[in-house]
């Protein structure tokens, strides 16, 4: 078995989903994680790509925000698309990260996960609150590679 397959049990995924149906319920952004054993270009630029495969890019306001995770390179990058991204506070990305690394150095994977989706679904909130005509554009489910 892959450390992929290792990293998070079922009901640790299913607890993670959950997060994001949550951190969606108030907002039209869109939240993803993506699971995958290593890459060998830069991380960020392997979040980007993954970013476009998942068609995050496609969202109405752009603000889609993936949580990219190499298990076996250990290292994370937590992006958000262009919308979301002017609008943030500027330490945002930095504090989210920190967040999510507290959690991940002393182990709890799946804590930390919920962590920062439940911090992007915060500001995602402020700045691009739920209407009456929003649709979940896109999946919810962890994607892995």
């Amino acid at each position: 078995m892959s450390k992929v397959e290792d990293f998070l049990s079922g009901k640790e995924e299913e607890e993670i989903v959950e997060a994001i149906r949550q951190a969606e319920r108030e907002t039209s952004g869109e939240i993803r994680v993506h699971i995958e054993k290593t890459t060998p270009i830069p991380h960020y630029d392997r979040a980007l790509e993954v970013f476009q495969m998942l068609k995050m890019f496609n969202t109405k306001q752009q603000n889609g925000v993936l949580l990219y995770i190499a298990v076996d390179d250990h290292k994370f990058v937590i992006y958000g698309d262009e919308g979301i991204d002017k609008v943030v506070p500027k330490d945002f990305w930095k504090t989210t990260r920190t967040t999510i690394e507290k959690h991940f150095k002393s182990g709890s994977f799946k804590e930390g996960i919920i962590a920062g989706i439940l911090k992007a679904g915060q500001e995602l909130k402020v700045h691009f609150p739920w209407q009456i005509n929003d649709e979940d554009e896109l999946p919810n489910e962890i994607s892995k590679g």
